[in-house]
């Protein structure tokens, strides 16, 4: 008899990634213990102690060492809540109940910048680079869901940013892809089961069920109130959105990489009338890219300003030079766009 259908499609999941990001080493010699031999490639699971993440923890365990992979897990500690210390030795005990080596608990110190989910989110991003740097992973897997996806493309809607806020996440991202989401065609619900009948321990994160979080808000209101009035398959399809609108947003950036060369004159400037034929979504994002080149922070830079930009070359009238984050001005001069920090 095999497993349970939940537990089987997670580690199917967290399969396919395995097979897709790493060439597997040779199976480990018995000897070895079941994590291989030192030259076998590390992979980690990025874990909060959640449903989500501890399904992902116990399908890389499983799985790992059947393709000669090591299997580790990290787990941060935001240091937000009353007692978070304590709530990351306990979920780092639990990873290494599961098989996981090594396992690493690490401590970061949430700014303010961008607000309180965007401070949390890059600060945990950070401890997770520096450890898979140091530890040498070859991967890390994140525990998002398709359910996480679909929270994503709402929140993207609402702040109307375009395609590629539409995208959601991505399936494989940071540095050479070292972030995998092997969950994101599954709902929440399918890992939570796998936890439950594998009888793993669960924490639920009372920031993820407090209005005061945005993200919280749309899964506990928005959500519920679109599927009420629309069906259940709202989920899955705000999901296919997301992957539709990658796809779009994929091919929009390749062709603004391609004709960039061409629109720019020997000194660097961007030609205006040679902008002005491109299509709007291709003009935007070679601006976009001139703007973060010339060092407008990436992340500070919105929709808003790149329309600004714009409108020196749609909307000509004189006027002043656009203020960009980063010190970054834009100036339009005899025909041409000139980008400088000041």
């Amino acid at each position: 008899m095999g497993p349970h259908p939940a537990v089987a499609a997670i580690r199917l999941a967290v399969r396919r990634v395995l097979h897709d990001v790493l060439t597997p080493a040779p199976p480990a010699d018995p000897s070895a213990g079941s994590h291989g031999g030192p030259r076998s490639p590390l992979v980690l699971a990025a874990c909060s102690g959640g449903a989500d993440s501890m399904a992902l923890a116990s399908a890389l365990a499983f799985e790992a060492p059947r393709l000669g992979v090591r299997a580790g897990g990290v787990t941060v500690d935001h240091g937000l809540q009353e007692g978070s210390d304590l709530r990351a030795a306990e979920v780092a005990v639990r990873l290494r109940a599961l098989g996981l080596d090594p396992v690493e608990a690490l401590q970061v110190t949430v700014g303010r910048e961008g607000g309180p989910e965007a401070a949390a989110r890059d600060a945990r991003y950070a401890a997770l680079d520096e450890a898979a740097e140091r530890l040498g992973a070859a991967a890390v897997l994140l525990g998002h869901t398709r359910d996480d996806q679909a929270e994503t493309v709402l929140l993207g809607l609402a702040r109307g940013s375009g395609t590629r806020s539409l995208s959601g996440m991505a399936v494989a991202s940071g540095v050479g892809g070292r972030y995998r989401r092997p969950f994101l065609g599954l709902d929440r619900q399918t890992a939570r089961k796998a936890c439950m009948v594998q009888s793993l321990p669960v924490w639920d994160d009372p920031h993820n069920a407090d209005p005061a979080y945005t993200r919280s808000r749309v899964r506990h209101e928005a959500l519920p109130v679109l599927e009420k009035a629309l069906g259940k398959g709202v989920v899955e399809a705000l999901a296919r959105t997301a992957q539709l609108s990658r796809d779009d947003a994929d091919a929009l950036d390749s062709w603004a990489v391609a004709v960039e060369p061409s629109v720019r004159d020997d000194s660097g400037a961007l030609e205006v009338a040679k902008l002005y034929a491109l299509p709007a979504a291709v003009r935007r994002r070679v601006l976009r890219r001139a703007a973060i080149e010339a060092g407008s922070p990436a992340g500070s830079l919105f929709a808003r300003h790149i329309e600004e930009v714009d409108r020196l070359i749609t909307g000509w009238r004189g006027q002043r030079a656009i203020n960009l984050p980063g010190r970054v001005a834009v100036r339009r001069h005899g025909g041409r766009l000139v980008l400088r920090q000041g």
